[in-house]
């Protein structure tokens, strides 16, 4: 298809990212992220007299990858952060690669572009049953009105953030104090045990959404959220939580991932079964799971 607009490459290319997403060869939520940016590009291509895939340069597309933008308060970031410009990158690369085998252009505007560097992985932060509770302590603050004790939990119920983010009231069983979740990208629908704690503050937060808000409704992130917007702010709630509670310092970062961890090692602690620490994450690799728990996989060595 010669001198094919952005727009029409946009509506073709999002087909098949919405397809991957389907066949699980992608998170639904990155499908949605670089459909989001796709359609910013677009726009920011035309204001700079730009409509056609064969007529964008790479001058035009690290323009648009350092461009400013809005933060999730609706903020102007005149700078946008590195995790920002590759998001940025990372779509309109697969945008293009994607356009060029469906033949519609044979333009490579990133061909040249260097990597966005990245920071070293964190190793992630090995949380104490203490610090557990100093995070119950400070989420309450303000419940059921806030989310923050029925977000946290959510994790520590063994969902991940994603999951956390689609929970609805009517996923909650509190006379048998379990959550059940219809699983995600990379993990499988599963029934998660309910602590007492969780049960209290889930109880409290589904019975003030149920009063002010009748019907089902997610439990800590709105409703018109798409997945991608709903799980980071599950992330953005998270990080409120350990910054009152003084976990998280600019020495030290907590992220929900940790509650993972937590939830994997007491598992293994409590049955001694990989498997076990599988199930109740909804994982389908035993490898993935032992390295939540922190166990040395390959030789077996006690967790850590």
């Amino acid at each position: 298809m010669a001198r094919t607009t952005i727009r029409q490459a946009l509506l073709e290319v999002s087909r098949q990212w919405l397809q991957q997403a389907a066949d699980g060869d992608m998170a639904i939520e990155t499908a949605d992220l670089y459909i989001q940016i796709s359609e910013r590009f677009d726009v920011f291509a035309d204001a700079h007299g730009i409509h056609r895939m064969d007529d964008v340069t790479g001058q035009l597309a690290e323009r648009f990858i350092g461009a400013p933008g809005r933060d999730r308060r609706d903020n102007i970031t005149l700078v946008p952060k590195n995790s920002t410009r590759r998001q940025r990158r990372s779509a309109l690369a697969s945008l293009f690669a994607h356009a060029r085998a469906l033949g519609m252009t044979q333009a490579a505007p990133l061909l040249d572009s260097p990597p966005i560097p990245r920071p070293p992985r964190s190793t992630g932060a090995e949380l104490t049953d203490t610090e557990i509770e100093t995070l119950q302590f400070h989420s309450e603050r303000g419940m059921p009105a806030t989310r923050h004790a029925a977000l946290l939990a959510l994790l520590l119920s063994g969902l991940t953030s994603a999951e956390t983010a689609q929970a609805t009231t009517c996923d909650l069983d509190l006379s048998h104090a379990t959550v059940t979740t219809e699983g995600s990208t990379y993990t499988r629908p599963r029934t998660c045990q309910l602590s007492p704690w969780a049960v209290h503050v889930l109880r409290l937060r589904s019975s003030y959404l149920v009063e002010h808000r009748p019907g089902q409704h997610r439990l800590v992130t709105s409703d018109s959220s798409n997945r991608y917007t709903a799980q980071a702010s599950v992330g953005a709630g998270f990080n409120e939580i350990a910054r009152r509670s003084g976990l998280a310092t600019t020495t030290r970062k907590v992220e929900p991932r940790d509650i993972t961890r937590c939830v994997a090692r007491q598992v293994l602690l409590e049955t001694g079964q990989i498997s076990e620490v599988a199930r109740r994450l909804g994982l389908a690799s035993l490898d993935s799971a032992a390295g939540l728990a922190g166990l040395a996989w390959s030789t077996g060595e006690a967790p850590r």
